[in-house]
């Protein structure tokens, strides 16, 4: 793509119509992206097109990857079939933005590391909290030494959408999300953030998972993310064999400690990530439902509360705010601004900022070695291996 092209002129294509592929839809469009294609099996594909105001609309993946009206794919399917559509998408030589996380094995992500290398294109993980204004300028005061050396950091992230044993989503099943369910579904998006904010990958890792539903029940027909069953639906019991919370310790390669709880059985949390970053300066903390506020502790002078967009917050957002202060940008703007990041590097403006194929890579070796772990009961390394940015 020249570099004097602009992301106007770039095409998507969308594949996945549950929960999150609308929500690209939406982000793509608020950054006059053209969306021309969406698949997905049987008639979903038709009815979202047809709902979504998309003029194409596809039932088998391969058939949009075809599509000449298409620059730009967009997976946002269950988790198993990431591997395989990103490097057709690759081969197609299509750019790519895969939902995290990049695929169910280090096996499968290092296949696709090698072929973004071999081909150049642009590709990209779906790790959208990134761009909230408050993990930018925490990534950039971190750099700038403004916190001191980070001793430790603190994460969680908890939800309660599959708090009673009647939720039911595919990301429940080992073979659609994988055998890491609570850890690799939010957690990752925890580790990917601070390890962004940090500049430096987990290393080592300690792990104890739970699964507090041992039973569910599951409704008699498919059930959308986040969404509730029918009052009257009828059920059918199988045994859970994903975590549904869990506490992990790491090991950063820069020196510094942390630990992760998360959770997807936290009655009264809806979507709620929480930083807390603990520097030889001062700290800082933030909270993902609370987003346009960052906080700073120091020992002998005032804690502070500095409010998006204004002085006191600083410049690490700059270019990826849109709104003044008061006007809260939240979930949905994070994919806005993520995609104008990764839409930019297509036509030769990289900022760096958002996750690559390398960054997917490693959050799943992270995820390989938190299961291992728990297993062994034992701290264990990160195998990454090599990848490329």
């Amino acid at each position: 793509m020249s570099s004097s092209s602009t992301i106007h002129s770039l095409r998507a294509g969308v594949i996945g119509t549950g929960f999150i592929g609308p929500v690209h839809v939406e982000a793509l469009r608020r950054l006059g992206v053209t969306v021309s294609a969406i698949c997905d099996v049987a008639d979903l594909g038709a009815k979202a097109a047809a709902k979504l105001g998309i003029p194409r609309a596809f039932s088998d993946y391969r058939d949009l990857l075809a599509c000449p009206e298409v620059d730009v794919v967009h997976i946002t399917t269950p988790n198993r079939f990431h591997a395989e559509m990103s490097l057709a998408a690759l081969r197609a030589g299509k750019h790519v933005v895969c939902e995290k996380p990049l695929a169910l094995n280090t096996r499968e992500t290092a296949s696709i590391v090698k072929l973004v290398r071999a081909t150049g294109k642009v590709f990209a993980v779906n790790y959208n909290v990134r761009f909230y204004p408050a993990v930018l300028q925490l990534h950039r005061l971190v750099a700038l030494g403004e916190l001191g050396e980070i001793i430790h950091v603190n994460g969680s992230y908890m939800q309660d959408w599959l708090f009673k044993d009647t939720d039911y989503n595919w990301r429940l099943l080992p073979q659609e999300g994988g055998k890491l369910r609570a850890v690799a579904d939010i957690g990752t998006h925890c580790l990917d953030t601070v390890s962004f904010i940090l500049g430096a990958k987990i290393t080592s890792v300690l792990a104890d998972l739970g699964t507090w539903h041992k039973q569910r029940r599951r409704p008699l027909g498919e059930v959308q993310t986040f969404a509730k069953a029918a009052a009257k639906m009828k059920y059918a019991s199988y045994k859970v064999r994903t975590d549904d919370f869990a506490s992990v310790l790491l090991r950063f390669a820069d020196g510094a400690r942390g630990n992760l709880s998360v959770s997807q059985v936290a009655a009264g949390r809806k979507n709620c990530l929480r930083l807390e970053l603990y520097g030889s300066k001062k700290s800082a903390w933030w909270d993902s439902e609370v987003p346009e506020r960052l906080h700073f502790g120091n020992r002998d002078g005032a804690n502070e509360t500095a409010v998006r967009a204004t002085p006191a917050f600083g410049d690490g957002a700059v270019g990826f705010m849109d709104y003044p202060p008061g006007h809260v940008e939240g979930f949905p703007d994070t994919f806005k601004m993520n995609f104008r990041a990764i839409y930019s590097a297509i036509t030769g403006t990289d900022s760096g900022l958002y996750a690559t194929a390398n960054d997917g890579h490693q959050e799943v070796a992270v995820c390989e070695a938190i299961l291992r772990s728990y297993e062994a009961r034992s701290w264990e390394q990160v195998w990454a291996g090599r990848g490329t940015r």
